[in-house]
């Protein structure tokens, strides 16, 4: 197994931390969070740094997951991505094994699709997005960068969901609708 460091230890870090267990392609040699919490665990792996160490780790381990949730401000997530790719390192996309991804659709780097969502032919993932558990992306959906399907939603076919968008909880959306970048859309919502 490769060696995989996370960026965030918060509640999306556990979640990611439970699909790259059961992946089992990468194992977590530790997690990098605010200075005071070094030290502490997250579900058994220790917080080993802050932002200041990301360089020096990078000479060793060559693997990054950003692990910051993203609801209510996608910069976090956006900041953490542009300071790894300054480094010689790579950010591999991370998929539950209980999850359905068509060999016909695209995930970009960074990227992380979680249990028992689904991702159909010819949809595209943009890079460092989040697709949580249970959602759904439809054929021909078209997913931009830093986004994150939250749980339960549904993006149908020929979507296009621009960039940094929240796409909450069982939202819904019509087919084929364009949905702006910077787009939050509420939990239980009927996109049309």
């Amino acid at each position: 197994m490769k060696d995989l460091i996370l960026i965030g230890g918060g509640g999306h870090c556990k979640s990611c931390i439970d699909v790259i267990e059961c992946e089992g392609k990468f194992s977590i040699k530790g997690i990098i969070d605010k200075k005071e919490r070094f030290g502490e665990e997250v579900l058994g792996y220790p917080i080993i740094g802050s932002d200041d160490d990301i360089e020096l780790l990078s000479k060793k381990v060559k693997n990054f997951l950003i692990t910051i949730g993203q609801i209510k401000n996608v910069k976090p997530r956006i900041d953490a991505y542009l300071s790894l790719r300054s480094l010689d390192i790579s950010l591999p996309v991370i998929i539950s094994p209980l999850a359905y991804v068509s060999k016909h659709a695209h995930i970009g780097e960074g990227s992380i699709i979680m249990h028992f969502s689904q991702v159909n032919a010819s949809s595209r993932i943009g890079i460092n997005c989040i697709l949580n558990s249970k959602c759904l992306v439809e054929h021909d959906a078209i997913i931009g960068d830093h986004c994150h399907i939250s749980t339960g939603a549904i993006i149908n076919g020929g979507v296009q969901l621009g960039s940094r968008s929240f796409f909450g909880s069982g939202a819904i959306s019509r087919q084929s609708s364009y949905i702006p970048d910077d787009s939050f859309i509420k939990a239980n919502s009927i996109v049309q």
